[in-house]
């Protein structure tokens, strides 16, 4: 893929052109990921709302019937579904490490590979959680190991 930068001063707002031989996937995927613009979370503390930018976030996670948007600055409980969060999260930052959990990868401290089967991710706060083993290889991939 070429990228090519334009620089003009006449210009009001920015404008992209995608040009392809073919509409592909990949074409697709990159028209899709220009469009969605910051995918700002709307977190729920008793009954005031805080906007959650996707920078803030560490993980968020589905746990007694309930999702959670968990941040440096507490817990915030989300009014949709976990696959809903992960639609409006859609980055390459995000990446999902179970059936009920979704981590920003900008927010992990390590990853320790030593668990037989599993991967022991330990957050930017000091917060431990697992790769689910079906995950593993999705998450090998993800970092290139």
């Amino acid at each position: 893929m070429q990228i090519e930068i334009q620089l003009d001063e006449s210009c009001i707002e920015p404008k992209v052109i995608l040009r392809a031989a073919q509409l592909t996937d990949e074409v697709k995927e990159l028209a899709q990921r220009l469009t969605v613009g910051t995918a700002w979370l709307a977190g729920f503390c008793g009954e005031q709302a805080v906007l959650l930018a996707p920078s803030e976030l560490l993980r968020v996670t589905a746990q007694n019937g309930k999702v959670w948007a968990i941040t440096l600055q507490g817990s915030y409980t989300l009014r949709m579904r976990l696959y809903e969060a992960e639609e409006k999260l859609h980055s390459p930052d995000f990446v999902r490490i179970s059936h009920a959990e979704i981590i920003n990868l900008k927010q992990v401290k390590n990853f320790d590979l030593s668990f037989s089967g599993t991967i022991c991710v330990t957050l930017s706060n000091g917060q431990k959680t697992y790769v689910a083993r079906r995950y593993v290889t999705r998450i090998k991939q993800t970092l290139g190991i």
